[in-house]
């Protein structure tokens, strides 16, 4: 597009209706070629985002130039490193000691505190960047106070996914440096959530797919939610590689036995036609509460959608269980069916980025580079905030403003994002 080769510029209503209409990401063909240039010439594709900070940003600048990071990190511009930095000192900012807040204002309230992806990103955004001990008292602290008796999370709308993730933390924070004693002092816990698991996994008499709640938005629309189970596959994998071999052999079939059936359901469900964008999260036909699931014209037109975009697309591209046509098919759908822009999720009329780690990590499996950094520095410079740099958990289309308030979540995709490309390790994929 000709824009691209401009300074930034006033947005117009009428160049806002196009972008709001497109089915494709506006700007992506024209900025995946960038190269090198690629952040510049994102950033000047529209205004910034421009709105008031969560915290005090003298502080927050104070507390990120403290952080000392690793001595081997390389950034491609100083900005990403700011980054890194700013993000991490958003933990501590927004933490109540070692208690966990999603954010501020209605974010602060008490219902949200156990909202899982909190402690999930916030342990992988200090792992990867050598926090190893905050990030075990973090943990340590949460699973005590947010697992009940019976292994099931203390949080009003849990989804299922989230207890894959949180057996994938688990071993994140073990192989990314925790003290011998961390996992021993911590498996009851953990054994009760695997418990617990098992029998959603084993309910009708056998293995077979869970029906739960996909979203804390969502949660009163239970079903059988692909990316839940990819979760339970990747989670339980990831358990099994922390256990003796007796005791994971066990744990290892029960997610080859739930993979197979999941696959077979997703190829029973979605479309024969590769070109077909509308791939339904589900395998039932209609949803408790919202009925039955018609297909949207554009993926953002209904909620069913706007969530499929949002979140259980990226979630089960996320989990690595798929085979790459399956995972290829979510790719499409995403950037052909309306669900982006500038590499940013849309959702309804708005862009709300916080899962995006999930499709950044989807991304990078498959090696393909420039859509990964096109939607990082897409959520660099229209997801958080010019100047403070304060992410929101949603805002509008540009010219930006907060949509909802900041959360901790959305802070920390870009810290996380950027590990993939400036620690060492971290081989760059083709494509």
């Amino acid at each position: 597009m000709s824009e691209l080769k401009t300074s930034p510029f006033t947005v117009k209503e009428t160049m806002k209706d196009e972008w709001l209409q497109s089915m494709t990401d506006p700007f992506r063909e024209a900025l995946l070629p960038a190269g090198d240039d690629l952040p510049e010439r994102v950033k000047a594709c529209a205004e910034p985002l421009r709105d008031e900070p969560a915290f005090d940003p003298d502080a927050i600048a104070r507390a990120a130039e403290a952080i000392i990071l690793p001595s081997e990190a390389r950034f491609e511009r100083p900005i990403l490193e700011r980054a890194v930095r700013i993000g991490l000192a958003h933990i501590e900012a927004t933490f109540q000691g070692d208690h966990p807040k999603y954010g501020v204002e209605k974010y602060q309230w008490a219902r949200c505190d156990g909202f899982p992806p909190t402690i999930i990103s916030t342990v992988d955004a200090l792992t990867l960047w050598g926090m190893t001990e905050r990030a075990e008292e973090l943990m340590s602290y949460w699973l005590h106070c947010f697992i009940y008796r019976d292994g099931s999370i203390e949080f009003q709308g849990p989804a299922i996914s989230e207890y894959g993730q949180l057996l994938n933390t688990v071993r994140i924070l073990v192989e990314r440096g925790a003290r011998a004693e961390w996992l021993p002092c911590h498996a009851r816990i953990i054994r009760r959530m695997v418990e617990y698991l098992k029998g959603l996994i084993h309910s009708s008499g056998e293995i077979g797919l869970v029906v739960g709640g996909p979203e804390d938005d969502r949660r009163h629309d239970p079903a059988t939610y692909f990316h839940n189970n990819a979760w339970l596959v990747r989670g339980f994998r990831d358990w099994a590689a922390l256990l003796p071999a007796a005791e994971a052999e066990e744990i290892d079939a029960i997610a080859e036995s739930l993979l197979k059936l999941l696959i077979s359901a997703i190829r029973d469900v979605w479309p024969d036609d590769p070109a077909d964008w509308w791939l339904p999260p589900v395998t039932e036909t209609r949803l408790p509460q919202s009925g039955e699931i018609k297909r949207p014209s554009y993926v953002t037109e209904t909620v069913l959608g706007s969530y499929s975009n949002y979140r259980y697309w990226l979630e089960l591209l996320s989990s690595g269980v798929l085979p790459r046509d399956l995972a290829g098919r979510i790719v499409y759908a995403r950037l052909n069916g309306g669900g982006q822009f500038l590499g940013i999720t849309r959702i309804h009329e708005f862009l709300d980025d916080w899962p995006l780690c999930h499709w950044l990590d989807g991304l990078w499996q498959l090696g393909m580079w420039d859509d990964f950094r096109l939607s990082l520095w897409g959520h660099i410079y229209y997801s958080q905030a010019e100047g403070h740099m304060t992410a929101y958990e949603a805002v509008s289309f540009p010219p930006g403003k907060k949509m909802s308030p900041y959360c901790l979540p959305c802070q920390l995709v870009a810290v996380r994002a950027a590990a993939k490309i400036a620690l060492p390790g971290n081989v760059r994929c083709g494509g």
